[in-house]
């Protein structure tokens, strides 16, 4: 994700990932692959045009290659788009394949995987990196971060302790409070990460945005909506498009029932399958006349990725299966398979609620186990645990 750091921490927390796809050759450089949605005179869009000449000139130089593929990965977490990746994979490709590519091109590497869900693959690439230069901190984070998706706390907390050493404290300490977040100590990280941000009125605004989502999200958790909706309303606010921030506050606008607020939010965003599912939520909660074709639309999306053979949007597909087609089946399954990958509280909230409607509280053991242990502070999640141990025969 350069990406900096708290960009990095944004991106990889986005609620469903987008995959890579295999870099598509084209037969003539005259041919018209895609107009990028970028207006003419867009900096992005002559900047990028910029680095793709120089690295159409030498397609070796990896300093432009690295530079293209990074703003690349940038644009996935500000836009959404998954076609970015592969733009970025293709920029790699003299170096991809090496089972030791150049330093930062690995750690590159390594961000691509995991958005494609291949999260042994990514961290044999950051262990690997950090072997090579034990402070590369993008490394480390990206690897706490893995660690955390996984619900493997302690070796998320161990990388993050290095982080606390690091020149920049902020990114440790955030690293900390999101463990702590999940793992019974909710109060204390939003106490820290306010304090944090509450005493550093300088921070850049990539990074107030990075503290205001955490912020957010760990008031959600703790039933405060209210809060919630302040944090997101005043990371929005800073003007700095991010994906996952769109799709965090679009849920909390469809928990409260404000699903016109949502679409306000949204309307222009149906380019992201994250925000995508959102908006087909809200617009069939209105009962609009675009929701039905929205709808076919994000199906032959979900459809052509299983052809692809592609697994990452398991979680919002569950989510599409269970709210939209009314399917609990498919949607438990769905869940099932993407809990043995990703382990998030958003993760787990698809799996229990497919669990109800389908009547099975045995198939969402393994959930009930991960709420005990973990000693997460998520009301909704706790008490769609309560109903389903007490369905339990």
């Amino acid at each position: 994700m350069s990406p900096c750091l708290s960009l990095v921490l944004t991106a990889l927390l986005a609620l469903a990932a987008p995959a890579i796809a295999k870099p598509y050759v084209p037969t003539s450089d005259a041919k018209v692959l895609e107009r990028l949605p970028f207006r003419p005179n867009d900096p992005v869009a002559r900047e990028l045009t910029k680095l793709r000449a120089e690295l159409q000139r030498d397609p070796r130089n990896l300093e432009v290659a690295v530079t293209l593929a990074r703003r690349y990965y940038e644009l996935v977490a500000e836009e959404g788009d998954p076609r970015y990746l592969g733009y970025a994979q293709a920029a790699l490709a003299p170096w991809w394949d090496l089972p030791t590519p150049p330093l930062e091109v690995q750690v590159l590497r390594a961000s691509l995987r995991q958005f494609r869900h291949d999260f042994d693959g990514s961290v044999a690439d950051l262990t690997q990196a950090l072997e090579r230069n034990p402070e590369h901190a993008q490394a480390r984070i990206l690897r706490a971060i893995i660690h955390i998706v996984q619900a493997r706390y302690e070796q998320a907390r161990s990388d993050c302790k290095v982080l606390r050493q690091s020149d920049d404290q902020l990114i440790g300490v955030g690293c900390e409070a999101m463990v702590d977040g999940l793992t019974g100590k909710a109060e204390l990280a939003y106490q820290i990460l306010n304090d944090t941000l509450s005493k550093s009125p300088d921070l850049v605004p990539a990074k107030k945005l990075w503290l205001q989502i955490r912020l957010g999200e760990l008031a959600q958790r703790m039933g405060r909506s209210d809060l919630a909706e302040s944090h997101f309303r005043q990371a929005l606010a800073l003007g700095i498009t991010d994906t996952f921030l769109l799709a965090a506050y679009a849920d909390l606008l469809l928990e409260q029932q404000r699903p016109a607020d949502v679409v306000a939010l949204l309307k222009d965003k149906s380019r992201s399958d994250v925000l995508l599912l959102r908006l087909v939520f809200a617009e069939r909660a209105l009962k609009l006349p675009t929701a039905r074709e929205r709808q076919t639309a994000l199906a032959a999306r979900y459809a052509a990725a299983r052809l692809r053979g592609e697994t990452v949007h398991q979680q919002e597909e569950a989510r599409f299966a269970l709210h939209v087609n009314n399917d609990p089946k498919e949607a438990l399954a769905l869940a099932r398979e993407n809990w043995k990958v990703q382990r998030e509280p958003r993760d787990a909230q698809i799996f229990l609620e497919a669990a109800i409607a389908a009547k099975d509280p045995a198939a969402a053991q393994p959930v009930l186990q991960w709420l005990d242990e973990s000693g997460i502070e998520d009301r909704y999640l706790i008490s769609l645990g309560q109903q389903l141990k007490g369905g339990r025969k």
